[in-house]
């Protein structure tokens, strides 16, 4: 048998370079990575069956959105391989109407929200013109569970009309509702940020949410602004989801009161800021990488 120290499932093409990164970064530290991808799924589901090959560790960004993946996530799930990012855990994380009860739960704030039953439960919508109006307006409607890219998010609403017609998009998932989040700016800068976790590491981002462009924050930064408590805040939402590597969006408010805006983003966009706009600062990146390939080695260690 031929055992990898890391497996990677990935079928996004803007991942490549993400995922060369990820195998420089384990080949400096003496450790064999293997490539899970559209074109060889299968035939790594053969080799898995048959025992010819295993790894220590996988870390999947493909089956979430590929149904391609799952029978070769779930046998390599029976076996001894120690997965960054549970499917179980994956699953319950990214259910925003779960995490939004949770969060109140553990003492974060988020905004005003509505949650109502999927259209195939219940065709009428369970709520009050008077509910209607707290949201105020402009409000957003998410899907619970359709997730990637914004997708099925409408950040315009106005009417209850509007969400009649989009809860019919995916009539098995239950909505959210939520208040429109006005930050304030801080210097000039928008209080906006993506807050990147990593195996316990915690990386705060200045982050737009209308041109998702990225800027780290700096210590400097941090101190000046009290921004700290971003830390705090994303040690309790890993507390919450247990995920190892996630994101999270969190805006300051007029108020000063620090707001998860969007809860758990369980599979990252790390595409190089160098080659995108709206990519992730190259330096984290790097980072990343180095931190995959360091968590790896332990378990191969174990």
């Amino acid at each position: 048998m031929e055992k990898f120290s890391l497996g990677v499932a990935w079928n996004w093409d803007y991942d490549v370079d993400f995922v060369a990164g990820i195998e420089s970064s384990c080949a400096q530290q003496g450790l064999t990575t293997y490539r899970i991808e559209p074109a060889n799924v299968l035939e790594t589901l053969d080799r898995m069956r048959a025992g010819d090959i295993a790894f220590h560790v996988l870390l999947d960004r493909a089956s979430d959105d590929d149904d391609s993946f799952e029978p070769l996530i779930r046998v390599i799930a029976k076996s001894s391989t120690h997965f960054f990012n549970l499917s179980d855990q994956v699953n319950r994380a990214k259910d925003k109407a779960t995490m939004h009860l949770e969060f109140i739960t553990h003492g974060l704030y988020v905004p005003y929200t509505i949650i109502i039953s999927p259209f195939n439960k219940r065709k009428e919508i369970e709520l009050s013109l008077s509910e209607l109006a707290r949201l105020g307006r402009p409000f957003i409607i998410k899907p619970a569970n359709t997730t990637g890219g914004g997708t099925g998010v409408v950040l315009g609403a106005e009417s209850l009309k509007d969400v009649i017609e989009t809860r019919q998009h995916h009539k098995n998932d239950k909505y959210l509702l939520q208040e429109t989040v006005k930050p304030k700016f801080l210097n000039g800068n928008k209080a906006w940020f993506r807050v990147l976790y990593v195996f316990g590491e915690i990386i705060p981002c200045w982050w737009d949410d209308i041109t998702h462009i990225y800027r780290r924050v700096s210590a400097d930064d941090e101190e000046r602004y009290g921004l700290s408590v971003l830390r705090e805040m994303m040690k309790t939402i890993q507390k919450v989801c247990s995920l190892d590597f996630f994101s999270s969006e969190v805006a300051l408010t007029e108020e000063h009161t620090f707001v998860v805006v969007d809860y758990v983003n369980e599979v990252c966009d790390m595409r190089l800021q160098s080659k995108h706009k709206d990519g992730v600062p190259d330096d984290i990146v790097r980072w990343i990488q180095e931190l995959i390939a360091k968590e790896t080695k332990t378990y191969c260690s174990s």
